[in-house]
């Protein structure tokens, strides 16, 4: 079977926020001063904000942000959050990866029960920690040549081969594992929106070196239905001062206001960096009447392995804060109060 390319259209900057709805926005930012082989520093950050009925500029009701020290191998060396959580110190020795969530869920899992910004960006480590490198094939031509010598190619292979099969793009025999395939992404334009320069929060300033970032935003409003509008996107700078997105999608959902079961979904690839990659956003509907607090375990569970894409994964994952979000709508800074 002839597969498609991959997807490389970016959705774009963000819509402009909707009076009488409540939009949660994250990102990730990784930076390695000491060049690619040494420590890597990651900067998170994210924000709820409510835009009054009568629209106007937004509330800010919840504002988390940490910044945090990765060995190569992704170890925590050092974490920080603002506002101060003293339990995070304890993430101190773990990795990136699932070890580090079930950390998580040990540490503050009253964050994860409550929703919080913070949670969202924590959680985000482990993939962060994993994609984040892929931005250095936008500023080394021999970035794989480089890495064979760095790492080892016995090593660089045994990684690879670990990836097999854990996730439809990575699939056994998969484009993914051919030398050749073209790495460069999809051009990424800015995701703030100019007719709506409140709708981000402030990303920090990536300089002109090496630099990835993960960036989600999250709208929800009230119909009949709870209703979503989501976006994920990784994307690295380059040379020329431009970014470039290596994934990225659009999520649309709904879910019962009583209930909380998702009733509809639908993933829309934009930029993906294999031609297997989109076969996954088909598989989002084996949630469907998944209660939305359940989502970040019933994910794992129904989206495993060539079933899923890990970052598509991520994304359905983080709907399980909707409920947080939703609860904002009865707030009084809704009515512009």
């Amino acid at each position: 079977m002839t597969l498609l390319p991959p997807p490389k259209n970016s959705a774009g900057p963000a819509p402009r926020r909707m009076p009488g709805s409540v939009r949660r926005t994250s990102s990730i930012d990784a930076f390695w001063p000491d060049g690619q082989l040494g420590n890597r520093i990651m900067i998170g950050r994210a924000r709820d904000v409510v835009t009054p009925v009568a629209g106007g500029p937004p509330a800010v009701l919840a504002e988390d942000s940490f910044r945090a020290i990765l060995k190569p191998d992704r170890t925590i060396v050092q974490i920080d959050a603002d506002p101060p959580r003293p339990s995070l110190s304890r993430l101190v020795g773990s990795a990136g990866g699932s070890g580090l969530r079930r950390a998580l869920e040990e540490i503050v899992p009253e964050e994860r029960r409550h929703g919080t910004p913070l949670y969202l960006i924590l959680d985000d480590i482990a993939g962060v920690s994993l994609v984040s490198s892929w931005a250095w094939s936008q500023w080394d031509p021999d970035w794989l040549e480089n890495s064979r010598r760095a790492f080892g190619a016995e090593t660089l292979e045994r990684l690879m081969m670990a990836r097999v099969n854990i996730c439809t793009g990575l699939a056994e025999g998969s484009s993914a594992f051919d030398a050749e395939h073209d790495r460069s992404g999809g051009q990424a334009p800015d995701l703030r929106n100019p007719d709506d320069p409140e709708g981000w929060h402030a990303f920090p300033e990536q300089g002109d070196g090496t630099a990835m970032r993960r960036a989600r935003r999250i709208d929800v409003w009230l119909d009949e239905v709870i209703v979503m509008d989501s976006a994920f996107q990784d994307s690295a700078t380059t040379p020329a001062g431009t970014r470039r997105a290596v994934h990225e999608y659009v999520l649309r959902a709904t879910a019962d206001p009583v209930s909380l079961r998702l009733l509809s979904v639908e993933a829309e690839p934009r930029v993906l960096p294999h031609a297997e990659c989109p076969g996954a956003a088909a598989n989002v509907t084996r949630l469907l009447g998944t209660p939305l607090p359940e989502l970040r375990d019933k994910v794992l569970e129904e989206l495993r392995g060539v079933a899923g894409c890990t970052h598509l994964n991520d994304a359905m994952r983080a709907l399980a804060d909707v409920p947080t979000l939703a609860s904002h709508l009865r707030t009084p800074a809704l009515q512009g109060a």
